[in-house]
């Protein structure tokens, strides 16, 4: 008796072989998975990839570019608040080094890993004993990174003095810090300090303009002068509220959330143009202050003009009052009215 086979049972198999066709032309191509498309961090996306494009603190990157290229690089200490350009330095100074090859020739801890006397005995020794020959490098010396040194323990930084003694022929340490003063004086000696002020407010604002023009943001004058006033010389704070507005556009412009009887964003003036520019929408003044949880300049005005002009239980209630109804944090009241 003849096996009867369905139309379908074709066309299951017509499409297994055309799956089966497309992998196999596909196959070593490259194709993009859903792990490729993840966002990155704009600290990471915007960090500057070398020496020239550090901004800030000329007088300390050609410092240490002339030291560079002299091949007089000695071990590094910089110390300064978060956000100033310690870390893109160096590795913008690992990258005119070792050049393509630089992943191999540096190892970059930071306040993730374990900050013990063991990771300096196993870790950093077994890599600073070692020596590199990789092909395309221009110096033979190899580079630790230690990000946030301030965090090791004590004995960590005894133990990493002798190591420092010892392999300085093949090996430079670079240790960054925000608290100099946690750093053991055996190791600040042993270290060239560079200082890393709060960046100027020219340099973020000229920063932050490149990245909005590149992100096709609409920030206006006003927005602007906010991020930069609450970023107080970070870079990295202000990215990172820069792409928080990013993400939160489209949210906030369908929820319509409404400050003072107002939009956060202020709408289009045209309907065609509020559904196809939606992420078009200003970041305002009003936006950022809010969206960071500081309070606005004309609050803390007020807020100081009761303290000046009322009774104490009067503007206690008002400042009460206002605090509960816009959520704001006590503790950033008290330093702008100060």
């Amino acid at each position: 008796m003849a096996e009867v086979v369905s139309l379908m049972d074709i066309d299951e198999d017509d499409n297994h072989q055309k799956q089966n066709n497309s992998q196999k032309l596909n196959k070593g191509k490259g194709l993009v998975t859903a792990a490729d498309t993840k966002p990155t961090p704009w600290v990471e996306k915007y960090r500057p990839q070398s020496l020239a494009d550090v901004a800030a603190h000329r007088d300390i990157v050609d410092t240490i570019d002339r030291l560079t290229s002299e091949n007089r690089l000695p071990h590094l200490l910089l110390y300064g608040p978060p956000g100033t350009g310690k870390t893109s330095t160096i590795l913008a100074v690992a990258r005119k080094l070792y050049g393509s090859q630089y992943r191999n020739m540096i190892l970059e801890l930071n306040a993730s890993d374990d900050r013990g006397i063991d990771v300096v005995r196993q870790q950093i020794q077994d890599f600073a004993s070692t020596q590199s020959f990789s092909f395309g490098a221009k110096s033979s010396v190899k580079l630790i990174l230690l990000d946030e040194a301030d965090a090791m323990t004590k004995d960590a930084q005894f133990a990493l003095r002798r190591v420092i003694e010892k392999y300085t022929k093949n090996t430079r340490f670079a240790l960054i810090c925000n608290h100099v003063n946690k750093i053991i004086p055996a190791l600040q000696s042993r270290c060239t300090r560079f200082r890393f002020a709060p960046l100027d407010p020219i340099h973020v604002t000229e920063r932050l303009k490149h990245v909005i023009q590149a992100e096709r943001l609409d920030v206006p004058d006003c927005g602007l002068a906010a991020l930069v006033r609450l970023s107080n010389g970070d870079m990295r704070k202000a990215l990172n509220i820069l792409q928080v507005f990013k993400l939160l556009i489209p949210i906030l412009f369908l929820r319509k959330l409404v400050y003072n009887n107002s939009y956060l964003f202020k709408k289009c003036k045209s309907e065609k143009q509020q559904s196809t520019h939606m992420a078009s929408q200003k970041i305002t003044e009003e936006a950022v202050y809010l969206c960071t949880g500081n309070p606005l300049p004309k609050d803390i005005e007020q807020i100081s003009y009761w303290l000046l002009n009322e009774s104490f239980a009067e503007s206690f209630k008002r400042v009460s009052e206002t605090k509960t109804r816009k959520g704001l944090a006590l503790i950033d009241i008290v330093r702008e009215v100060t």
